[in-house]
């Protein structure tokens, strides 16, 4: 597995690293390993459509069947009285 070295840490940017670390019950680096697993894979993210972005967020949730009441129904627009 390679090793990264990140020099010269903004003392703020850090101390916020620890608090993002301890809100999510993990070690900082283990915080960072996500941050930058998230950083990589925004691009591929960025590919897909938005329905399989949602999908993909959503797939711990234990929704697996689809949602019948969505499909075919028209969305009308909000009317603002205008």
């Amino acid at each position: 597995m390679t090793q990264v070295i990140v020099c010269n840490i903004d003392d703020d940017e850090n101390r916020m690293l620890e608090l993002r670390a301890a809100r999510h019950g993990w070690s900082i680096e283990e915080e960072v390993r996500q941050i930058l697993r998230r950083a990589v894979s925004e691009e591929d993210q960025a590919q897909r459509k938005t329905g399989s972005r949602i999908a993909a967020r959503f797939t711990e949730a234990g929704l697996t069947e689809p949602l019948n009441e969505f499909r075919r129904n028209i969305i009308k627009p909000i009317d603002f009285g205008s």
